[in-house]
């Protein structure tokens, strides 16, 4: 055994054998998997050799063993039956459109609107018809909460009850540095943008604001994209479709009407919006130096470089994605075929829809993670640097997870709090008469073993997990504030679930809040780095994410039982540098930006 994968099985061991009525049963499970992993190339401390092409169509076996060899101790709870909230997202699919606009789903964000340190839940409505030609709205829902996993709804009261368009996506940013939270919504026929007051409602401020878009918008990402101290905001477009100009399309046995593929309808240009830093907003798509050619479903908006200007990644279904290098004053250069991030393991474009930043080998950089189509890996693009990937699915084990799924919500986190950031997709199919796979699957929780390699653990996770759904939107965060990272998914066909994290160990946290004041005051684009005992974890607050939907931007970090936390440092959006010593465990700390030096 080569010594690095010996110490890879000691450290994971004794990181799991949480108390010593578990280190029998916990030495059994890493043995019978780990030992497999030794044959892995990304166990060994050479450097592994380029894996061998498969035939064209088809997939390289998978490397690691089945998915339930190994389960961690996860544990989640749906709480959504008692939580008050009752929110079922609307298609139209009842009127036999076989319209491709059904078949996104709807977002979720989850963000303290109300200032009074709960987190609360906006859904999108989504939409139906009115005539045969006509799309209609259909009312979002706001839900207070109020106690932990209790909730209030508060659409109307807040103002948000009113005509708009068929949404899809939610965004939160502090448009206008006034400390309270704002929600973007976006979907067919154009944006909403809402501007919180600060007594519990909101305005419609979106003609205001100069928010002209009216072209079909997915997912949205804020941040300060020229470094000017106000957030901008990137929307992504989808296909050129019209209920006007609807085709009709077959399943594979051609007796039934299915859904048009994407493939069937052209690309719109995304549009990426600059603050004039008064409330407004002015189109700098052109000077930006976007590519009018995408079918954007996800964005994120992260330094991807560590050069200190936010960078953006663009998931799109069926044609290459985007990732734009961020030059400066809100120039960008689109990279992503040369950067290695643009295209599957084979060379071809993928159906992406959600899309997640973290550092999943704690090699101090951040890597791209995306959630793919059926009979397509889902991908991990491991950060080589200098704006360099590598598409590493097949090494740290994807494939045994299978290709069955049509993935959309996703994120980075670290759900044991054992060090590593874990990933959690949300699955569910888009056609009505699938032939590869179900309409209805089941999610994926996948655990990070130290950067090596995951495993789904999701079979072990609690009775929810064991259900196929139509999953969509998903965020993250701590709803109960009691130290550990929750979910929030949403489904085509059914409500929400709201997943409670009771994985039982020993290990710690730390989650914090930043206010800036020379940066943007949601501090996007801020890089924080915990120094423990072991190592080093990076964070970033980015924005946009997953599929359609925000998640709470407090970086958390799980800290390992036994471990110490020595130091916490903060480079600011404005580059200014902030250390802060020994920060205290198990809480949240809010930290305010230090004003200029003199």
């Amino acid at each position: 055994m080569p010594p690095d994968a010996a110490a890879f099985i000691e450290r994971a061991f004794n990181r799991r054998a949480a108390s010593p009525a578990r280190r029998t049963v916990a030495y059994v499970q890493f043995a019978t998997s780990l030992l497999a992993c030794v044959s892995l190339s990304g166990c060994h401390s050479s450097a592994p050799s380029p894996p061998q092409s498969p035939p064209a169509g088809q997939l390289a076996p998978a490397t690691v063993p089945a998915a339930t060899t190994l389960q961690a101790a996860a544990k989640f709870t749906d709480r959504a039956g008692s939580s008050g909230i009752n929110f079922l997202y609307q298609t139209g699919q009842e009127a036999n459109h076989f319209a491709i606009l059904e078949v996104l789903g709807g977002g979720v964000a989850l963000f303290d609107y109300d200032a009074d340190g709960d987190l609360d839940l906006f859904l999108p409505g989504g939409g139906g018809y009115g005539t045969a030609t006509h799309i209609v709205a259909a009312v979002p829902g706001l839900f207070r909460q109020h106690d932990p996993w209790m909730f209030q709804e508060e659409t109307a009261r807040a103002g948000l009850a009113q005509p708009g368009h068929y949404s899809h996506g939610a965004a939160v940013g502090d448009f206008n540095n006034d400390g309270f939270p704002d929600l973007l919504v976006t979907g067919f026929g154009g944006l909403q943008l809402y501007r919180n007051q600060g007594d519990g409602g909101f305005e419609d401020v979106t003609q205001a604001a100069e928010l002209t878009d009216a072209l079909w918008s997915t997912s949205a990402a804020w941040g300060d994209f020229n470094g000017d101290g106000a957030l901008d905001l990137y929307i992504a477009h989808y296909v050129d479709w019209s209920l006007e100009s609807q085709l009709e399309c077959r399943a594979a046995d051609q007796q039934q009407r299915e859904v048009c593929p994407p493939q069937r309808f052209g690309p719109l240009p995304d549009v990426l919006y600059m603050s004039r830093g008064d409330g407004t907003f002015v189109d700098g798509s052109a000077a930006a130096g976007l590519r009018p050619d995408g079918k954007g479903l996800g964005v994120v908006a992260a330094d991807v470089d560590l050069d200190g200007a936010i960078d953006l990644y663009v998931a799109n279904d069926t044609v290459p994605k985007f990732l734009y290098h961020n030059l400066g004053g809100g120039v960008f250069e689109e990279i992503g075929n040369a950067s290695g991030a643009a295209m599957n393991q084979r060379g071809g474009a993928d159906g992406s829809m959600g899309i997640a930043v973290g550092d999943f080998d704690l090699d101090g950089l951040p890597d791209l993670w995306v959630a793919n189509y059926e009979q397509e890996l889902f991908a991990l693009y491991h950060n080589e640097g200098a704006c360099q990937f590598e598409h590493v699915s097949q090494r740290v084990g994807v494939p045994a997870v299978g290709v069955q799924f049509v993935g959309f919500g996703t994120v980075f986190f670290d759900f044991d709090r054992d060090g590593d950031e874990d990933l959690f997709v949300a699955n569910g199919h888009v056609r009505r008469y699938p032939d590869n796979a179900p309409v209805r699957q089941l999610p994926l929780l996948l655990e990070n073993l130290a950067g090596r390699s995951i495993v789904n653990v999701a079979p072990g996770a609690g009775p929810w997990f064991l259900e196929p759904r139509l999953g969509r939107g998903l965020a993250v965060g701590d709803l109960d504030d009691d130290g550990d990272l929750d979910l929030v998914v949403t489904h085509l066909d059914e409500p929400p679930a709201l997943l409670d994290n009771d994985t039982p160990n020993g290990n710690g946290w730390l989650r914090v809040r930043l206010i800036g004041t020379t940066s943007n005051r949601d501090a996007v684009g801020a890089r924080l780095t915990l120094e423990t005992t072991t190592g080093k974890q990076i964070r970033q607050i980015m924005g946009g994410g997953s599929y359609l939907s925000h998640s709470d931007t407090r970086p958390f970090w799980g800290v390992p039982r036994g471990d110490r936390l020595k130091s916490l440092s903060i480079g600011w959006p404005s580059g200014r540098v902030q250390t802060v010593a020994a920060p205290p465990p198990n809480r949240t700390i809010t930290i305010v930006e230090p004003p200029p030096a003199l």
